[in-house]
């Protein structure tokens, strides 16, 4: 019998299956099948691909619902008497039909959720795990300490933790907001726009904002917003630099805090903001060895919850771990393409469980042209100043990166480095002169084998790497949503 975890009912619902042995058998994202961008539901057609993983007995879900109810509250939002079950939330998000042998139903603390999808797919017997994002139920910053017990169970123990309104993830928020982009959906465009303003208003910002930075505590609730009376004369891209620049500090507030339990010298690092790059290049300061699982928002706490009603480590391979696309990788077919146009699509094998694409849902391209980046940002329909991410031989890395130490591995976009290169590799360089770069190892896999024979032709070890979609809309999913890319943007897409 499998077990079942599903994230849903707020935003980027995804389910996770597992087995009794600690095997991933499934996880992926509900909006790649509703074609919804950050669906908050689970779509039929994810039930339809759960079904094949069935016998299920044990379905966990990622938060409990009636902490978030009271906390909904408390906030002025309101009770939805229908979500205070844990039964009806999943009976309307999953169904019954398919679901006959389930006899256990789990809820679990948001947070630890989000723990657990870190801990218990890390390499790490012992480790510090640091959990960041909007909000939970009421958590908003937890820092556990995490050990397996002598039978190999899971154990956590809350050392430290922040709550409601005093937010880093609703922080970020409402800066995003109020540089005219979508909260909870386009906070990494704010990132990517801080890097062409000043940050020099950063202090005035943190001596506004907050009340005390090093408890994370905010002299206002940011829920509802900024207010924009203290920076109505700045041009946004100041804001977000600013907003950039007080975010890394008090993130480092929050890792100094962790380190200094002296619980462990291994990260774990969990909840949306570490989807922050810009900000996690800093975390080797802090600890000497760092992992981010590579979906650590609320989709990954799926994988999460059904982490905690396994109880053991679970074998952690790759992050391939969504709807297949069957087929031997077409390296020969993407090397034509990308030697004839420069510009290639692939979807093929897995679909990554997680926000970034890693080589099996792509666009890629050849890093060296001037005109590269331009071109690419306008297929995607993106803003012409968003960078775009290099993926390279990982023997090779150090030699174009000054790759930051302590990571357990670079596979995954998790971080920034400069480009020793950037007049060379424009493509990959964004105006700060960094990369967010994914490596792979000699790992068999279709997009090393594309690298590899890439390199012998060209003499150049890396692609630009971005996800298969146009801004707006989910990643392709299947050979049909590939299809309708190839269609209608022009871009041959290799299956």
């Amino acid at each position: 019998m499998n077990i079942l975890g599903i994230s849903a009912g707020f935003h980027d619902a995804a389910a996770a299956v597992i087995n009794r042995s600690g095997d991933i058998l499934f996880a992926g994202h509900s909006e790649r099948y509703s074609k919804l961008k950050n669906d908050p539901n689970i779509d039929s057609g994810l039930i339809r691909e759960l079904e094949n993983y069935n016998p299920v007995n044990t379905v966990a879900y990622y938060e409990r619902p009636w902490a978030k109810q009271l906390r909904q509250l408390y906030a002025g939002q309101g009770i939805e008497w229908n979500k205070m079950s844990v039964k009806r939330i999943l009976r309307d998000q999953i169904g019954q039909r398919a679901w006959q042998d389930v006899r256990h139903y789990y809820s679990y603390n948001h947070h630890l959720s989000h723990a657990a999808g870190g801990f218990q797919t890390s390499p790490f017997d012992r480790a510090t795990v640091v959990v960041i994002d909007a909000i939970g139920e009421w958590d908003t910053i937890t820092i556990w300490g995490a050990e397996y017990d002598k039978h190999g169970r899971a154990k956590y123990r809350r050392l430290w933790g922040q709550h409601y309104p005093h937010s880093l993830g609703l922080f970020y928020s409402a800066i995003t907001k109020r540089v005219g982009l979508h909260p909870l959906d386009e906070e990494y465009i704010t990132m990517g726009m801080s890097a062409y303003g000043d940050d020099h208003y950063n202090r005035v910002m943190e001596s506004v904002l907050l009340r005390d930075p090093y408890e994370i505590e905010f002299g206002q609730n940011l829920h509802a917003g900024v207010s924009d009376d203290f920076m109505g004369g700045l041009d946004n891209v100041d804001i977000a630099a600013s907003a950039q620049r007080l975010l890394t500090r008090l993130i480092g507030n929050v890792m100094r805090r962790a380190r200094d339990f002296e619980w462990s010298t291994n990260l774990v690092y969990q909840g949306g903001v570490a989807l922050n790059c810009l900000a996690n290049r800093r975390l080797g300061n802090y600890f000497e060895n760092i992992w981010i699982m590579p979906n650590p928002g609320d989709a990954g706490s799926s994988l999460g919850a059904a982490a905690l009603a396994y109880g053991k480590r679970l074998h952690w391979n790759n992050a391939y771990l969504g709807y297949n696309i069957a087929g031997a990788y077409p390296v020969d077919d993407l090397v034509r393409s990308l030697l004839g146009t420069g510009i290639v699509g692939v979807a093929n094998g897995r679909a990554e469980f997680g926000p970034r694409a890693l080589g099996n849902r792509s666009l890629l391209a050849d890093p060296r042209g001037a005109e590269i980046k331009d071109r690419v940002n306008e297929i995607k329909r993106r803003q012409k100043f968003r960078p775009f991410a290099p993926v390279i031989l990982a023997e090779l890395a150090d030699d174009y990166f000054d790759i930051e130490p302590g990571w357990h591995s670079h596979n995954y976009m998790q971080s920034v480095a400069h480009c020793r290169q950037p007049d060379v590799y424009p493509a990959i360089c964004h105006v700060d002169g960094t990369s967010r770069v994914q490596t792979v190892a000699k790992d068999g896999s279709g997009i090393r084998e594309l690298l590899e024979k890439w390199y012998v032709l060209t003499g150049c070890p890396m692609l630009l790497n971005t996800s298969l979609n146009i801004r707006g809309e989910p990643m392709v999913n299947d050979r049909a949503d590939a299809d309708r890319f190839e269609q209608l943007y022009g871009v041959t897409v290799c299956s």
